[in-house]
C-alpha cells in the first residue's frame, strides 16, 4: 500500500526491495544505516519517499549499452 505526502508517494520497504530486486530486511538494514532515508509512520512502520528511492536506483545502476572506462 503506498501513500502520498507533500514530497510524493510513499512506498513499503516491500516496493523499495522489489525495485532493488533484494530482500525488504535489507532495505531496513540501509535504513538503519542511513543509506537511504525513511519515515515512520504513527504505527512505527518505515515508509520511503519515490523519489528519493528513484535517485537512488539511478546512482546504482549503470546503462547496459553505455560502456564503463
Amino acid at each position: 500500500m503506498t501513500s502520498t505526502v507533500a514530497g510524493g508517494r510513499l512506498l513499503t520497504p516491500g516496493e523499495v526491495a522489489a525495485l532493488f530486486r533484494v530482500d525488504p530486511k535489507t532495505v531496513t538494514r540501509w535504513a538503519t544505516a542511513g543509506r537511504i532515508g525513511s519515515i515512520r509512520t504513527p504505527g512505527g512502520h518505515r515508509r520511503f519517499r519515490e523519489s528519493e528511492v528513484n535517485q537512488l536506483l539511478a546512482e546504482l545502476t549503470t546503462d547496459a549499452s553505455t560502456p564503463t572506462a
